[in-house]
């Protein structure tokens, strides 16, 4: 045994030990789930008199979307004179004139909508917020992307939670429109249901901070006031705010049983855009606001929480290193036998691995009592997803560690143009480019000549368990490739002969 292999041998437990607490902590979030299942949040009483709300829909560029999200806001159950509408428009296309026929429209049909249309992006979608907050007469401000598609009775469900003087925030869980539209959609909404279900109601109903999810949540106009306010300095403005009014004292609640549906990316470009701007704008909050955190009177289980939420996002970087000590330490590294390779390693797989199948089978068991067991092959294939989004993720953490500045890229939205795939391939809406795929799919040649030695050394078990890496890698580094195939060939198509 020399000092290389040990060295390989002490990288490759240091990275198997972080991501395993990280997958402990799933476990975790189960047991605060199921342990606070009964505790509904009620409200404190009901509004005599219904008060004035103010819905606002920040857009940018939302062509494909902004009709049904306006035909959803007419339909809300909610007295006329007690809503003020006002779309945010910070668009640059035809998107502007949509927007502008609507806010007329509205307000010949007896609704208070104001449009408010900047030709200066200054702060991306907080700066519109925080613009329109200014001008808002409504004390309960009503925030929806254009994405999403309220149902009628979201005011009703969750406005007298209010009367309670010590509530800032009011989230509701995230539904999706297009569950089912390919592969990709499916297991987003698998991540997006373990996240919204279970972590959010664990942290909510055990008393732990949990944060506004950017979107389908009211906020009290005075809560947002005494914690300073909409910045602008981070990519995920609805997390920082978050922190920042909890760490006053204000209150929020989380209504699982309140859906408000919503449009998922459906290519793997628009999904990695967003998973980009997610991962990177947390590292953001975590630099800003962890210190607070801890040198706050918050209850020592609520800090570790928070910790674990804000750093959640370096396990990508933590993976990303497993992937390069992988090989080495399997080939070169420390040799275990017997006992001592199954007390290694199991533990391992299993809080690493196990753990987080049984987290999102456990949300899809609660929200799908009758039909969780389809979603039973899918839990390999998001294994392999999460895998593939290291490289991607990764790139963004260590963007925020090294303070590169980005814009605030939003997510591709297509609305009824999903169902011609030939139509929503073809729109002007272009993800960010970037050089990881080419990163990936190095990484599944890599993996996939490790899975194969592994077959023909016999070493079945690490083969068969190595399998989600190039299957992951392929999958986020083939789909952005044909995506930008498919676009330069729908250009030189489009371009005069």
């Amino acid at each position: 045994m020399d000092s290389l292999s040990i060295l390989w041998f002490i990288a490759y437990s240091f990275v198997t030990i972080v991501l395993s607490l990280y997958g402990f902590h799933r476990l975790v979030i189960i047991f605060l789930y199921l342990k606070h299942s009964r505790n509904k949040p009620e409200p404190a009483s009901l509004f005599q008199e219904l008060p004035l709300v103010t819905i606002q829909l920040p857009v940018f560029n939302e062509k494909h979307v902004v009709d049904r999200l306006i035909g959803a806001i007419e339909k809300l159950d909610y007295p006329k004179d007690k809503m003020e509408i006002q779309i945010l428009d910070d668009s640059t296309d035809e998107t502007v004139d949509i927007c502008a026929s609507h806010a007329k429209r509205l307000n010949e049909n007896g609704f208070r909508a104001t449009y408010i249309h900047r030709t200066d992006r200054t702060g991306y979608k907080a700066g519109a917020l925080e613009n329109g907050m200014n001008q808002a007469e409504g004390e309960y401000l009503l925030i929806l992307d254009a994405d999403f598609v309220p149902n009628p009775d979201l005011i009703q469900k969750t406005i007298h939670y209010f009367t309670d003087d010590n509530i800032g925030m009011i989230q509701t869980r995230w539904g999706h429109l297009n569950r089912n539209t390919n592969i990709l959609t499916r297991l987003q909404a698998m991540l997006l249901d373990g996240h919204l279900e279970l972590e959010q109601t664990a942290r909510n109903r055990s008393g732990r901070f949990f944060t506004f999810n950017g979107t389908a949540g009211i906020w009290r106009k005075s809560c947002i006031h005494a914690a300073g306010g909409w910045d602008h300095d981070t990519l995920t403005e609805d997390m920082d705010l978050s922190y920042r009014a909890q760490l006053k004292g204000w209150r929020f609640i989380f209504l699982n049983d309140v859906e408000t549906p919503a449009e998922l990316p459906v290519d793997i470009d628009g999904f990695k855009s967003q998973q980009h701007r997610w991962a990177k704008g947390a590292i953001q909050c975590c630099k800003k606001v962890l210190g607070q955190i801890w040198r706050s009177d918050a209850p020592f289980y609520a800090k570790v929480e928070a910790t674990t939420h804000l750093t959640s996002n370096f396990a990508y970087l933590v993976l990303l290193l497993m992937c390069l000590v992988l090989y080495p330490n399997f080939k070169f590294g420390v040799q275990l036998e017997g006992t001592s390779w199954w007390l290694a390693n199991v533990p391992v797989y299993f809080f690493g691995s196990v753990s987080v199948l049984i987290f999102y089978l456990t949300a899809q068991k609660a929200l799908h009592p009758k039909t969780w067991w389809k979603d039973i092959p899918y839990l390999p294939l998001l294994l392999a997803l999460g895998i593939g989004m290291s490289v991607n993720n990764t790139k963004a953490v260590l963007e925020a560690l090294f303070n590169k500045e980005s814009a605030f890229v939003r997510t591709p939205k297509y609305g009824d143009l999903q169902s011609s795939k030939k139509s929503w391939k073809g729109s002007s809406y272009k993800a960010i480019k970037s050089f990881t795929p080419f990163i990936e799919f190095l990484f599944g040649c890599f993996f996939s000549f490790v899975v194969i030695e592994s077959m023909f050394s016999e070493n079945w078990a690490a083969g068969i368990l190595l399998i989600p890496f190039p299957l992951g890698f392929f999958y986020t580094s083939f789909g952005s490739m044909k995506s930008t195939f498919e676009q330069l060939t729908s250009s030189f198509g489009n371009s005069p002969k």
